[in-house]
């Protein structure tokens, strides 16, 4: 007789349901699918590699030879070149970074407030805001009265706020925010009131949490308008030690061309000086930390462009 362990096993197989196969068509679609996703991913690696793999390269082979994705000779000058005063950098990046951290994290808690504000049926005013608000995309002042007010009236030249300010609220984050906050059911807002929380309590401890793709999305932005920002160290700073990162390095390559063409008119001897190689590694110095930074926003990041675009 067969003993009940027996029984149960052949049971289980018999009642198992086999797993499916994958039909022809779907794994031929999977392969062309993954094929050519995998190639668009190495087009915009190989961008990215020849950029690193110039920065490492020799000046002359560059010259004579041009970009190469495995250099024939290694040469750092570039790099030490970058790093020769090495206190001046560090303060570019010190700038940079807080200017990043402190902006991005007040401008996302403005942008969504705001958001929040324009988007409440209850509020009566809020297509009048919404109007004054979405006028200013159309419409600007222009640089010079920006330039009259922050230099004339706020004497904001040559200080860390100017560059914290100006950046600081964008209309179309505020748009695309409010968009997103419309899909967040009202009857989570109701509830909250019925219990007696205030519509402070409400932002901060429902609504926020709610908004992480869209906060990160916006915050990625906001981010790299930040770290990218030269233009205004350009129009307000002249003050060295207020310099950011991106303007910092725009002033070593303009001081490195303006010292070529000197060199080459006068018949000086000056020592080799990188030039393209110089520009591929101010490159990787200005993009590594974004780039590190990526990755671990990336699921809210596509997550929140996605619904923020379908409910616009």
């Amino acid at each position: 007789m067969k003993s009940a362990a027996n029984t149960q096993t052949e049971i289980a197989f018999l009642t198992k349901t086999p797993a499916p196969k994958i039909q022809m068509d779907q794994f031929v679609l999977n392969v062309i699918a993954y094929g050519w996703v995998s190639f668009v991913a190495l087009l915009c690696i190989l961008p990215f590699l020849l950029i690193l793999s110039g920065s490492v390269t020799d000046e002359k082979e560059i010259i004579l030879e041009g970009y190469k994705l495995i250099p024939s000779s290694l040469s750092f000058e570039a790099y030490r070149f970058i790093f020769t005063v090495p206190q001046e950098i560090i303060r570019a990046y010190g700038i940079t970074t807080s200017l990043t951290i402190i902006g991005t994290t007040i401008s996302l808690f403005l942008v969504s407030m705001s958001s929040y504000v324009l988007q409440r049926s209850d509020f009566k005013w809020r297509n009048t805001f919404s109007f004054f608000y979405y006028f200013t995309t159309l419409f600007s002042g222009g640089l010079v009265p920006l330039y009259i007010l922050v230099v004339n009236y706020l004497k904001l030249n040559d200080t860390y706020l100017v560059l914290l300010l100006l950046p600081l609220i964008n209309v179309f984050y505020i748009l695309v925010m409010k968009s997103f906050m419309r899909s967040i059911p009202a009857a989570i807002t109701e509830s909250a009131k019925m219990d007696g929380a205030g519509d402070f309590t409400i932002f901060i401890r429902l609504i926020l949490p709610l908004c992480k793709p869209a906060l990160a999305t916006i915050g990625l932005f906001v981010a790299l308008g930040y770290w990218n920002d030269w233009f205004h160290s350009l129009l307000f700073i002249n003050n060295h030690k207020l310099y950011t990162l991106q303007y910092y390095l725009y002033r070593v390559i303009g001081s490195v061309d303006a010292l070529k063409i000197v060199a080459e008119k006068s018949g000086m001897n000056v020592p080799d000086l990188p030039g393209e190689g110089l520009k591929m590694a101010l490159t990787i110095v200005v993009t590594g930390p974004i780039v590190l930074l990526y990755p671990f926003i990336q699921r809210y990041f596509v997550k929140g462009l996605t619904i923020g675009a379908v409910k616009g």
